[in-house]
């Protein structure tokens, strides 16, 4: 019977863990902040090792353990493996890096575990015919002879026990990244770790930050001390001993390799690795060990991917903080420039100067003022003679109007842009961004022109309309139109949505003259009804021309938009430890964890 476990959807963890391969995928932290490329990697290597060994361990208990062979540049790990196995079955280059792909030996009766994708899906394989001559197993399969990190070359050998395969894999410390990036990558698909040094290297830095890892992990660890010179075993090997419990390693079993010479095949004498072979052979050869083992590994391995992806929750976190205060300081600099042009249209700055030139130029003085004064049938006969072949002069009012509100929308516009740019550029995020802002699809400024027309077409329509249901006569509706819709701008300029009876005149009463003018056709209500849609109108239309301004800037956040949230992550990291919580518990009382101690080694 096979410990197999259901496919996805069948176990829970296999759903969790399915989602969170989904949400580790589809990390990128975009914005540069702070730790971005660490988690960037973080997100990276956990992701692999799911797809590389977490997923396939779990649908698969019963698959053959996998023991890594790994160690720094020159430690000796291909000499190791060829002795282990008998014959030389893999080499070292004659320079570094050393071990320049990475071969996997197995028992050719276990040969379906491996010659598939199930670990390790992203390497291509190679299949070893004979000691010389490799032949393919895949398409994308390379020369085995060839430095390729994206091949894993197999080799069947009977000298392998059946139920356990090794892989010597590059050098931890490559000079070259490829291969660096590949040895860890070997390592975190490891159910076990040979991990080989020397010497005169033990406590190197490199390779004691995987050994912690590793501890964090719970993998099953072996250490190899080789090229151990005769008289100093037992100091190197109780140095290296103190060094592994400070690590939480204790329990490794140390075995020791002396400094030997090598036979002309370039082999270690057989007695040498002896204890090390034997070792393996126990754990291959105890079925139930193997899986107690592979459930050890595999957990750890869960409750180290539930601290990266809770690590990939902070991380999300402060890529949300730096979107908003980069989404923040847009939106506030835009908001005000809106602020701005309203204000503008409220508080007289709009009827000064040409404007006020043209409307007095347009609307008289006293003589049109005392006409107003008198009683309302009257003063509507005086409207009606006063625009009476003077639509021109209407126009010249409404192309003033036009120009300086334009003005001011374009200077709001500008203002913003530059606010905004000041505010990310004080932040790394924000540079990198600004490096990809998109161009304006059109000109700013001819669009601001249009909306204004549009504007001012829309007043017309208004006085048309309310005209109409006036029912002025054929010649006020063909001369004044444009007269009253001036006048209307004039009271949406003067004062707040005429709303306020004009209590402050502005620019010597131009305000006063308007107000007065529209109340006389159409009445006080109305006129505070269609100042007041006249101004929604025109805030409307500076308010869509400022945000497809201010969307050249937010477009550029919206890849953190679409990445998994981390509350979501949290919540999987939640599930995942309460998985491996719960394996713990099954295996409690459980003292022996299926591996051999070591010979005199207590485990």
């Amino acid at each position: 019977m096979t410990d197999t476990l259901p496919p996805a959807g069948a176990h829970p963890l296999l759903a969790t863990l399915h989602h969170t391969g989904e949400a580790l995928h589809g990390l990128t932290f975009p914005l540069a902040v702070h730790g971005a490329e660490d988690s960037r990697r973080n997100a990276a290597t956990a992701a692999a090792q799911l797809d590389d060994y977490v997923v396939p361990r779990v649908r698969s208990l019963d698959a053959p353990l996998l023991a890594v062979v790994g160690g720094s540049t020159g430690a000796g790990k291909s000499t190791l493996v060829n002795a282990i196995v008998g014959h030389p079955v893999t080499r070292s280059g004659a320079i570094r890096p050393t071990t320049r792909q990475p071969v996997l030996l197995h028992h050719p009766a276990d040969d379906r575990w491996f010659s598939d994708q199930r670990i390790l899906p992203t390497l291509s394989r190679v299949r070893a015919v004979d000691a010389g001559s490799p032949a393919p197993v895949t398409d994308e399969a390379r020369t085995p002879d060839l430095p390729g990190a994206g091949t894993l070359l197999l080799r069947p050998d009977p000298m392998i026990p059946l139920g356990l395969a090794l892989l010597d894999a590059p050098d931890l410390d490559s000079i070259a990244d490829e291969n660096r990036r590949l040895a860890n990558q070997l390592l975190a698909a490891a159910d076990l770790w040979v991990f080989v040094t020397t010497a005169n290297r033990y406590a190197d830095a490199v390779p004691w930050k995987l050994l912690a890892d590793a501890a964090a992990r719970d993998i099953l660890l072996a250490v190899v001390l080789d090229r151990v010179p005769p008289g100093v075993e037992e100091e190197i090997r109780g140095d290296l001993h103190t060094l592994l419990a400070a690590a939480e390693l204790g329990h490794a079993p140390i075995f020791t390799v002396p400094e030997l010479p090598l036979d002309p095949e370039g082999m270690l004498p057989a007695e040498s690795v002896d204890p090390i072979r034997r070792w393996l052979q126990a754990l291959a050869a105890d079925a139930a060990g193997r899986r107690d083992i592979a459930r050890r590994t595999l957990y750890g391995a869960v409750k180290s991917l539930a601290g990266r992806v809770h690590a990939a929750a902070d991380a999300q976190d402060d890529q949300l903080a730096e979107q908003r205060r980069l989404q923040d300081a847009v939106t506030r600099a835009y908001d005000n420039a809106l602020a701005g042009i309203l204000d503008a249209t409220q508080d007289g700055t709009l009827l000064r100067g040409e404007v006020l030139a043209r409307w007095q130029d347009f609307v008289g003085t006293g003589e049109f003022m005392r006409g107003l004064e008198s009683r309302v049938g009257r003063a509507r006969d005086a409207i009606g003679s006063f625009f009476t072949g003077r639509p021109t002069r209407a126009v010249t009012v409404e192309s003033a109007i036009e120009t300086g509100l334009h003005a001011v929308i374009v200077e709001q516009a500008a203002q913003a842009a530059e606010k905004a740019e000041r505010a990310w550029r004080d932040a790394d995020a924000g540079r990198d961004l600004l490096a990809g802002l998109p161009p304006r699809e059109g000109d700013f400024s001819a669009e601001a022109a249009r909306e204004i027309r549009a504007w001012q077409k829309d007043l017309l329509d208004l006085v048309s309309a309310e005209g109409a249901n006036k029912r002025f006569t054929a010649r006020m509706l063909s001369f004044g139109v444009n007269g009253v819709a001036v006048a209307l701008m004039v009271v949406v300029f003067a004062s707040t949505a005429g709303l306020s009876g004009l209590e402050i005149g502005v620019a010597g009463g131009s305000a006063v003259v308007g107000q007065k003018l529209l109340e006389a056709v159409f009445g006080e209500d109305a006129v505070r009804r269609l100042a007041r849609t006249a101004r929604d109108n025109l805030r409307h239309r500076c308010e869509s021309l400022l945000r497809a301004e201010q969307q050249r800037y937010l477009v550029l956040l919206e890849p953190l938009s679409r990445q998994p949230e981390a509350a979501a992550l949290r919540t999987l990291a939640n599930e995942l430890v309460s998985h491996q919580a719960r394996q713990n518990d099954a295996r409690q009382g459980s003292v022996d964890d299926g591996a051999p101690a070591a010979e005199g080694q207590e485990q």
